[in-house]
């Protein structure tokens, strides 16, 4: 997914064909059991559908990083690496629960939205795989940083129109650990990287 302006992901989250159109209302969306139930104010359907997209998002980030885990050869690339395969693996875990304690529709709308619909994703992942072992790096690199930062925008738009805090929150943290990610990924020049 390439970079988008912040302007075009809010209306990606308002008109996206199978997302909106199948998410509930907010006030048929219960929050989960637990203490963060008490107090939240439950998702509406802009949560479900932020949630949705960031989920396939992360699918595919995850998908980049176990096709590169083992053919990284920079140090601090891979440790990058290992790291956001364990943070976005929780963080994945995290999304698909909300969502499926958020009822049938919204898990629908989760099920229903293809992430390879919004760039060239199954392009993307044969060049990663096509790569030779001394490109790795590079294309990885390449990819991985607008990717990043397309989730960075995504979860900073979503921010300013969410109703449940605990999605909102979340949608911060995504947001920072993202930027510092492509931080840490412009000190790894391709050269160097490769």
């Amino acid at each position: 997914m390439r970079r988008l302006p912040t302007v075009a992901l809010l209306a990606v989250l308002l008109t996206v064909p199978g997302c909106a159109a199948r998410t509930a209302p907010a006030s048929s969306v219960p929050a989960p059991p637990g203490p963060a139930a008490a107090s939240a104010t439950g998702m509406n359907g802009l949560d479900v559908v932020f949630l949705a997209m960031l989920a396939a998002h992360t699918e595919q980030t995850l998908e980049m990083v176990r096709l590169s885990r083992d053919r990284v050869t920079d140090r601090k690339l891979h440790t990058l690496v290992a790291a956001i395969e364990v943070t976005e693996t929780d963080e994945l875990a995290t999304m698909r629960g909300w969502l499926r304690d958020a009822g049938p529709a919204a898990a629908e709308a989760a099920r229903g939205h293809d992430h390879g619909q919004h760039g060239t994703a199954a392009e993307d992942m044969a060049r990663l795989r096509a790569a030779p072992d001394g490109e790795v790096d590079r294309v990885l690199l390449g990819l991985l940083v607008p990717h990043q930062e397309a989730a960075a925008d995504l979860a900073r738009a979503h921010q300013t129109v969410g109703a449940d805090p605990r999605v909102r929150d979340f949608a911060g943290r995504v947001e920072r650990s993202r930027t510092a990610e492509v931080s840490l990924m412009a000190g790894l020049t391709p050269a160097r990287a490769a």
